[in-house]
């Protein structure tokens, strides 16, 4: 795992995830305890922040997986 994180596009993609859907996941889980002043919200704003986000991530932490599993597939054929 240390390969994966030292990696900086699998680093950002985890970043862009995590900043991008966090406020989405924040709102959802305030409002099911009852925290949030609306019971049901409609988060407009989050969820395009997260519709935005959630893919360009995906993407770039499986471009940095792969480049980490290439090095390592060149470094144990030497």
């Amino acid at each position: 795992m240390k390969d994966y994180f030292s990696n900086g596009l699998f680093t950002a993609g985890l970043i862009v995830l995590v900043l991008g859907s966090s406020p989405l996941i924040a709102i959802i889980l305030l409002a099911k305890i009852g925290v949030w002043p609306d019971p049901d919200p409609n988060p407009i704003g989050p969820g395009l922040l997260t519709f935005i986000t959630f893919w360009p991530g995906v993407l770039l932490m499986i471009i940095g997986a792969k480049r980490v599993q290439a090095r390592r597939r060149v470094t144990t054929n030497r």
